[in-house]
């Protein structure tokens, strides 16, 4: 059987908890550069962050373990997740 490579997943996470004002955008960008991922991030104006995380399918799974934890400081409550079709992001960014 030959090894061929799956197709790339996007998923949006709506995170819950102590998660804005605690360094969660940058961490989030620095941990989708270290797994290879495109997207995005932006504080939600009700206290929520909201990613979008797109490229292969192990590494948005590693990417939605860390989203469960975030970075030191952070308390996550909850998260939402919404599988989307993939849109090609390769780079990822902080959004405003």
């Amino acid at each position: 059987m030959q090894n061929q490579s799956l197709p790339p997943v996007r998923v949006r996470v709506f995170v819950s908890g102590l998660v804005q004002g605690v360094g969660y955008r940058y961490s989030t960008r620095n941990q989708a550069k270290y797994f290879g991922l495109g997207g995005w991030v932006r504080n939600l104006p009700d206290g929520r962050v909201e990613a979008v995380f797109e490229g292969d399918q192990k590494a948005v799974e590693e990417m939605i373990s860390w989203c469960r934890r975030g970075p030191t400081g952070a308390t996550v409550s909850e998260l939402v997740l919404e599988y989307e079709d993939p849109e090609g992001d390769r780079t990822f960014e902080i959004r405003r």
